[in-house]
């Protein structure tokens, strides 16, 4: 059974800092995409972060150079470290796990498991 796990998150001004963690538990695959979306108030769900097995990255254009994401594979866990936050990056934030019958495709990858999500506000 796959699970994601995830915590981090909370509030911050404008130009501070957070990091999210996504532990993972049941996932054992030889090759994977793993990855952050986030979904604002009255917005659809967007594709944020992508890593995949080689630790090759893709950032959406509005948080590259301001995102990065990352993984320890020695503790099964994702993180995304989210710099020079802007109150547009405010949004419930999930982490995902790709499956071949997912239902999200983004940046080449299809993603079917998922966080639990968590909030991220960024005042002005």
């Amino acid at each position: 059974q796959v699970q994601l796990v995830q915590s981090g998150g909370g509030s911050v001004q404008s130009g501070g800092s957070l990091r999210l963690s996504c532990a993972t538990s049941g996932y054992t695959r030889s090759s994977y995409c793993l990855g952050w979306f986030r979904q604002a108030p009255g917005k659809e769900r967007e594709g944020v972060a992508t890593i995949d097995t080689d630790g090759s990255t893709s950032y959406a254009d509005s948080v590259k150079g301001r995102f990065t994401i990352s993984q320890d594979n020695a503790k099964n866990t994702l993180y995304l470290q989210m710099n020079s936050l802007k109150p547009e990056d405010t949004g419930m934030y999930y982490c995902a796990a790709d499956l071949i019958a997912g239902a999200t495709w983004w940046r080449g990858c299809r993603f079917g498991y998922w966080g639990q999500g968590t909030q991220v506000t960024v005042s002005s």
